[in-house]
Formats: structure tokens, sequence, C-alpha cells
């Protein structure tokens, strides 16, 4: 719900304005001497209405200025001279919203019926009609009114504008952190990581071609060294992936799973739900999720097969990824950095979910 000025719903802040002014209107009115029927009914009824009215200044503000003109109109002809507070308020209102070149037509109109109100209605002389034209609707307190609303409009715009260039800067400076990172890891660690694979592969392929055993050690060194590339070629995609090229989301999400086919697991694609708009980065991040579950299930779990089931929901969105892999808790790799992304991507779109431990028979199940 919208907040006021005070930290209190603005629903509840326009009822307790309304109320406010109601009472106003109400209590000048019964200052005056007004016959208890008839036109003084009506008068009391419309000085209610008025007030009452600023209670949807938010949300109708065209309509509750052109509501409290006639009010006005009105209990001015059953012979009340009240201010016209509730118009103001409108007015002050109206000119907040953007309404400017509206609020001075209808003012200016307002103007020129109440003084023809006044001449019709008033019984005594022209110059008592016209002092109590003025007293409905002064215009100096019209100036103020409409002065107010346009100076919170400008101030507001103000904050809306620097909100935006502070997030827009904020946005600038990580991108060009996340880039100098990815270039001081590509030049500080692709050169030796390439040199420690190459020279382990040599290595590997010579002592073979010899028919003589390979050291583990060597061994080690060469899956630690192709591990290192791939991971590497991921952080560095990941760094350089910002709002400046072409953002994979959900829509790419079945060209990935046919990719992932392709290469020799056997993965299926399900989608439950309409498909509505979602934010640029949870739609990034969907396909981010899809894809670090879709590699850990090709490279740890041993499996055939991997599904994708996502579910789109009024307020959310769900992936679940499975597979039918038969790994147990003797062969489980030593957990690296890729859940621990996920969840933090998730965590931080305010989302919850991981990957539990492996049932029974084997799997890699993640919930997102």
């Amino acid at each position: 719900m919208d907040k006021g000025r005070f930290g209190v719903p603005a629903g509840v802040e326009d009822w307790a304005i309304a109320l406010g002014v109601t009472a106003l209107l109400l209590g000048t009115g019964l200052l005056g001497e007004h016959p208890g029927t008839g036109p003084g009914m009506l008068g009391y009824a419309l000085l209610a209405a008025g007030g009452l009215a600023l209670a949807v200044r938010r949300r109708a503000p065209l309509t509750v200025l052109a509501v409290t003109g006639l009010c006005a109109v009105g209990y001015q002809a059953a012979g009340f001279d009240v201010l016209a507070v509730s118009y103001l308020v409108a007015v002050y209102g109206a000119v907040r919203a953007g309404h400017r070149a509206v609020t001075v037509a209808v003012s200016v109109t307002m103007l020129v019926v109440l003084l023809l109100t006044a001449l019709v209605f008033h019984d005594g002389p022209t110059g008592e009609a016209l002092a109590q034209a003025r007293h409905v609707l002064e215009i100096a307190w019209l100036i103020a009114a409409f002065a107010a609303g346009e100076a919170l409009r400008q101030a507001e715009q103000r904050a809306d504008e620097a909100e935006r260039t502070r997030e827009e800067t904020a946005r600038r400076r990580a991108d060009e952190e996340r880039l100098h990172i990815a270039r001081e890891l590509h030049d500080a660690l692709t050169h030796q990581i390439s040199i420690i694979k190459v020279q382990s592969e040599v290595a590997v392929h010579v002592a073979r071609r010899r028919g003589e055993h390979v050291p583990e050690a060597v061994l080690a060194i060469q899956e630690a060294g192709r591990e290192a590339t791939r991971e590497l070629r991921a952080t560095l995609e990941a760094l350089r992936d910002d709002d400046t090229t072409p953002p994979r989301g959900l829509d790419h999400i079945p060209e990935l799973v046919e990719q992932t086919s392709r290469a020799g697991l056997e993965a299926t694609l399900t989608i439950e739900g309409q498909r509505s708009d979602v934010p640029a980065a949870v739609d990034r991040t969907a396909y981010r999720i899809v894809q670090e579950s879709l590699t850990n299930v090709a490279r740890h779990a041993g499996a055939a097969t991997a599904s994708v089931h996502i579910v789109y929901r009024a307020d959310s969105l769900a992936i679940q990824v499975d597979d039918d892999g038969k790994a147990t808790p003797a062969t489980v790799p030593t957990p690296g950095l890729g859940l621990l992304g996920m969840r933090e991507r998730v965590t931080a779109l305010g989302g919850r979910g991981g990957a539990p431990a492996a049932p029974p028979g084997g799997g890699t199940p993640g919930t997102y």
C-alpha cells in the first residue's frame, strides 16, 4: 500500500483530511444563521459532500475537482458564505497530479460561476453579492493552493530523477568494476592456467605413447587444469554479462535444453501456467539457474536424462530440475561455487531454494 508523508497508508491519510475538511466546513456553516429545512439542509449536505469527496482525490483528482466546485456553487446558492476549503484542497491535488492546464480552466470557470450565482441568488446590493463570491473562493487562497501543488509536484519529480540518477550511477560503477575484475582475472590467470593444462596434457600423452604408467598426480593436475579452465570461462562470462549485451532469459531455455540433449544428456522441458512479464533480473537468473543445473547434472550426476519443470504463478516463478543420476554419497563431488552462486542469485531477488541431499538411488534434484 502507498505510504503518505507521515508514514501512514495514503488511503488513511486521505480519509483523515476529508473528515477534517468536512468538520471545518460544517462548523463554519453552523456559525451562520440558516433555516433548518429547505435550502439550509441542502447547503449542509453540499458542505459535507464537498469535504468527503476529498477521500478519493489521489485516484480521481479531476473528478474531485469538479465535484467540490459544484458543491461550492451549490451551497453558495443555498446562502452559505463559507470559504471553499474542499475546492482549494482539490486544486492542490490536481496540480500535484500534473493537471495544471485543466485546473486553471476549471478555476477560472469557477470564479465566473460563483460571481453569477451570487448575483442571481443574493437579494442585496451588487457589492454585497461580489463580496460573497470572493468569500467563497478567495483568489489569493486559490493561487496559494495552485502554487503549493506545483511546488510539491516539482519536488517529487526532482526526487524521482535523483533516485534514477543514483541507481544508474551505481549500476554503471558496478558494471565497470565487474569488467575490471574480468580483465584482471583474464590477464592474471588465463595464461597461467592454459600453460598448466597444456603441459599436463602433453605429459599424459607422451607417457601413454611410451607405454609408461601415468602418475596419479599428473592425471590430477590434468583434470584440475580442465576444471579450472571451465570455471574461469564461466566466471568471466558471468562477469561480462551486463545490460549492454543482449541478455538470455526464459525465452532461451528451450534452446538451452535442446543443446543439452544434443550434447548427450536427454533433457526435457515442461512449462505450466500462463507466461507473464517478469523483471529482467528474474528473467536472467532463471536462465542461469537452469544452465548451471544442467551443467552440474552432465558433469557430476552420471545421469542419462534430466527434466526441467517451470511453473508460472500469479506472483512467483518456480523452477525444478531433476535427473536420474546414479550418484552415491561416496561419489558426491566436493561442493563448488555453482550451487552457492545460484542460491545467492535467488536470495538476492527475494526467493528461496536450493539442492537438497540426493535421494536413495542417486539424483541431484534442485528447486528454486
